[in-house]
Order: structure tokens, then sequence, then C-alpha cells
């Protein structure tokens, strides 16, 4: 396998220290030089508000004092293909003394890089050759993500523009899985490059879920290619790529599958189990938390790079009239603090018509006896799933720190969420970031709801594990809600273990503190993620990337107290 030998050293001079970074005020980011955008007529894709629906006058820019943490998509932090913006360009006066374990994680993801027909277009999921590759020899869309933000903060677009055609023109296959045809706008779950050295040709092979255990496909390749598209933008500054008429289709393709009328009574979007990162049998069907944080977040970004021409402007209007439902379907019955624990707790049930306040019929037995130790007095969070009569309490890494990141949570409810963790660290944290759910299943729940999966059991593997590579969503949450000593603590922590452990997939345990029993080593997400994570710390309008601004014209004001006023 082609390997990139362009070796990127950190410049000791140019980065503040980690655990100075609490020091900094990050107000003064807004006060940074930036280049304007290379195009005259291409507004900044943050300007827009959901009310506009037609073409209109630039507006003159904006205030360059709004405070970075709770508008951060206003700071125009674009960045041209040659300027560095992570391992070696200044980016800061204060001095800082690279951890060694920078260097080790560049060289290994560097070494996961794939190539076809001699373009890096993405990296394999793990290196580990002490076991058989199955798919882990494959470029995940989702596993490319952190990958990808890791080279566009080091000023290197290409093989995320290569990443991003490649899968974009997977997109166009013919996907049919058992004679059954799939919709257009399902986006692989993931490809692999097959070489041919009797014909020395190189050809893309793609999974839409024909391959995957369980045969499901995955609905969130969709979004994060969508949100991967703006992030890109957004860096290099070039929205040429996004306007190019397929990457305007594939949005469209996308956004048809997902924005479909039917018989839902929700705005939420209705998904089967295993359809995201949770992608085995762990009682996610429905509508569950991560999909619907990526749905919000997509649809959002899709909103930014979509043409308001024929074609674009109906998906525009369909896209502000699901945002309006969606944002307030999910602030009001997917958040849950003090006193909406306390409300379920006196639920009447059997209630008819408009006034009815138990929306859903949930029978307040139902509450898990957990759930009353493990609600702070200060705190709150979205929980994993709401349907007829069942409420799923667990809580989720993945769609509470996308939702921060997209502002479908309220500025009140991000303070909520990261008091949450602050109080719940040993549950949430423990010695390795983080858990993707909390708490585990176990016994007989165990056996009905994930059907004994025996790779899901109990705090292990998506049932209660602690995955790496959610320290950069952790990293990007607490940044935009200006509390970055808490990233600070959670990256000591991986730096303790990920070098030693030769980086796992995951790890096992109530506090994390084994290596996942059928863990890969040398996963290259838990990789990029260290190294998204840092680079964000060091350089905080990196944020931007992935931070979307609470847009005015959406807001809902809830209907009851929420935890912070206690």
């Amino acid at each position: 396998m082609d390997v990139s030998q362009n070796g990127n050293v950190r410049n000791s001079e140019s980065m503040c220290s980690v655990t100075e970074v609490e020091e900094i005020d990050f107000s003064k980011f807004t006060d940074r030089p930036t280049r304007p955008l290379n195009i005259d007529r291409q507004r900044s894709f943050d300007e827009r508000s959901l009310s506009e629906l037609s073409f209109s006058p630039r507006h003159s820019s904006r205030n360059a004092d709004i405070n970075f943490l709770r508008n951060v998509d206003h700071v125009e932090s674009v960045y041209s293909p040659s300027r560095r913006s992570g391992l070696n360009t200044p980016m800061s006066h204060r001095s800082f003394e690279p951890h060694p374990l920078v260097g080790e994680a560049w060289e290994a993801l560097r070494r996961s890089l794939v190539h076809f027909r001699g373009q890096p277009v993405g990296t394999i999921a793990a290196l580990d050759s002490s076991v058989e590759g199955l798919n882990y020899d494959q470029v995940f869309v989702r596993d490319f993500v952190p990958t990808a933000l890791a080279f566009l903060m080091n000023g290197e677009p290409e093989i995320v523009k290569n990443f991003i055609l490649k899968t974009l023109r997977l997109q166009s296959w013919e996907k049919k899985i058992d004679r059954f045809q799939l919709g257009e706008g399902v986006m692989p779950a993931s490809f692999k490059v097959l070489h041919d050295p009797v014909r020395n040709s190189e050809t893309l092979m793609a999974d839409f879920g024909e391959s995957a255990i369980g045969r499901v496909a995955p609905v969130d390749s969709g979004f994060w290619w969508i949100i991967l598209l703006r992030a890109y933008t957004k860096s290099t500054g070039d929205s040429s790529l996004a306007e190019l008429p397929e990457c305007q289709k594939g949005m469209r393709l996308i956004l048809s599958s997902c924005l479909s009328e039917g018989f839902d009574t929700f705005p939420t979007l209705l998904c089967a189990d295993g359809c995201c990162m949770i992608d085995r049998r762990m009682g996610v069907y429905g509508y569950p938390i991560e999909i619907q944080a990526l749905f919000f977040m997509a649809l959002r970004c899709a909103f930014l790079l979509l043409k308001q021409d024929n074609e674009g402007k109906e998906f525009v209007e369909r896209i502000v009239k699901r945002l309006h439902a969606l944002s307030f379907h999910m602030r009001s019955y997917f958040w849950i603090d003090m006193k909406q624990l306390n409300d379920i707790y006196r639920y009447k049930t059997e209630e008819y018509s408009h006034t009815a306040v138990n929306k859903f019929n949930v029978i307040p037995d139902s509450l898990p006896e957990w759930i009353f130790d493990f609600m702070p007095a200060r705190g709150g969070y979205f929980i994993g799933n709401v349907s007829l009569a069942r409420m799923d309490f667990r809580w989720f890494a993945l769609g509470n720190c996308i939702a921060i990141l997209s502002s479908l949570a309220t500025p009140e409810q991000c303070t909520a969420i990261m008091d949450l963790i602050e109080s719940r660290w040993e549950e949430l944290v423990g010695e390795m970031p983080l858990k993707v759910c909390y708490p585990a299943i176990e016994s007989h729940e165990w056996r009905i709801v994930t059907g004994c999966d025996p790779k899901n059991t109990r705090w292990s593997y998506h049932n209660g594990g602690s995955w790496p590579v959610l320290l950069w969503l952790l990293t990007a949450a607490c940044i935009k809600t200006g509390r970055p000593q808490i990233a600070r603590r959670a990256i000591e922590l991986a730096e303790t273990r990920l070098p030693k452990d030769n980086w796992p997939e995951y790890y096992d345990g109530k506090l994390g503190r084994f290596i996942g029993k059928q863990a890969r080593k040398s996963q290259t997400w838990s990789i990029a993620g260290y190294l998204v994570a840092k680079m964000m710390l060091e350089d905080p309008s990196h944020l931007g990337m992935v931070s979307l601004e609470e847009d005015k014209q959406m807001k809902t004001p809830l209907r009851r107290s929420n935890s912070w006023t206690f």
C-alpha cells in the first residue's frame, strides 16, 4: 500500500500548551485576521438565516466582537490549501512543547492511507495485523470523518476532496440487497480498493449494507458526507466543490430520502436498529438521538451549501420547515432534567385530545431505577429515544455532542449537558473517554434487546464501552460551551493509555479500564480523534469547521422550567 512520506512536524514554538488553554480569552479569537473568501460573489456559508428563501443583496459584515464561543460560525476561519493550520504553522505566540504522542499518531495515520489510481482517497479502519482483516481493511464513511478533519486542520485538503468525490460517484451505483433496490440517495457504509495484478488496474467496491452484520444500510453516512462537505468548504474557503452539479445532486438525493412525507406524525426520522455508529442491535430502532442530531446538523449544513436555483430552492424551503418542527420536537420531548424527570414520575396515562401532557402515553413505572441516582440537580441531556409508550433514558455521547455542535441544543441545554458530564465524570468518562452510551444493558434485558449478542455484553463495545474516537466530539463541545478544562482533563487521561495500548478501538468495563476483548489495535479513528482534539485545543478557531451557531429565527422557547433554574 502506497504511503505518503511528506512528514509533518509540529513547530515547537507555534502553539500554546494544553495546560495553558484554560487561560485563553476565547472571545479574542474574533479579532484574528482572516483571509477573505476567494470568490467575490460567494457569501459566507454561515451568513444565511433560515428565514431567507430567495436571493438577496449581501448584508454588511457582522460585528467582529461577537463572542467566539457562542457564535463561532461567524468567525471567518477560512484557510487556503497552502496555509497549514495544524502541525507546522505558527498560530500562536505562546510556546508549545508537542506531546511525543502527536508525532506517533501522525505516523500511524499516514500508514493507514488508501490510494486509488495514485491519489489518496481515504484511510482504512484499522491496521491491526494480528487478527483477520474482515472489513477493517475498508474505508468507512463515518470512520473517515475525524481523519478528514485532521488533514483539513493540517492544511491538506486534497485527500478530503478526493474522498468526497469518490463516495459521491459510488452513491450513483445501483444498490440491490437480495433483489431489493435501495433508494438513490443512500451513501455507502464503506468501500475498498481492489487491485487486479493481471490487468494492472484498480476498481472500487462499495458496501451499502449488503455485507454488513445484520444487513443494515447506514443512515448516517449521507449525513456525515454533507457535514464533511461543509467542513471542507469552511476550512478551505473554496465553494467550487460544493457548487459542482454532482455535489448539488448528491445532497438533493440524500435529502429526498429523509424529507419524504408519509404516515409518520413526528418530524424525527424513523430508523432501523444498527443504522449508525451503534451498528449492532442495541434497541436504538425508532428515533435514536444519534440519527436525529446528525439529521438536524446535515439539514443545516445542506441549507448553507445548496444553491437556490430551480431545483435547490424547493429543498431549501422543505429544510426550513423541517428544521423548525424538528428543533421544537427534540428540545421539548427528547430533553430530560430533574424537573422533567419529576414530571414524568407524576404522569397520568390514557390522556386524549390536544390538552394531553403525557403525549406519548409513557407509563411512570417504566422509569428505570438508575436514572433517579444518575440525574444531578443541575444538568440534563437528550435521551436516547422517544416513541409510543416508551422512552429510552440512556445517555448517548455522540448524539448529545452533535446536539451542542449543531445548536440543536439551546445555549441553556448545552450548559446543562456539560454540567451533567462534570457531575457524572466517573460514569461517563472514568479512566478512558468516552462512554458511547450509559448505562449498559445487563442480564435478561441484554438477552432480549441485543439478541444475546456476544460482542455487546455489558460494559463492552456499544453496550457501555468507552471509545477514544469520541474525544474529538467531546473536545469540540467543550470549546463551544467555554469549558476547555473538561477536554484537557479527558485528553490527559487518554494520553496515559493510548500509546502503550496501541490505539485500541474501544475499552471495556464500567471505568474503561480494560482494552476491549475484541477491540482492534491501531484503530484509525482512535488516532485521528486524538489528533483533532489536540489541534482544536491548540487552535480553537478550528471549531468553525464542525460548529453551527444558533439561528435566532428557529429559536423556540421551552414551555417548562429547565435544570439551570434550580
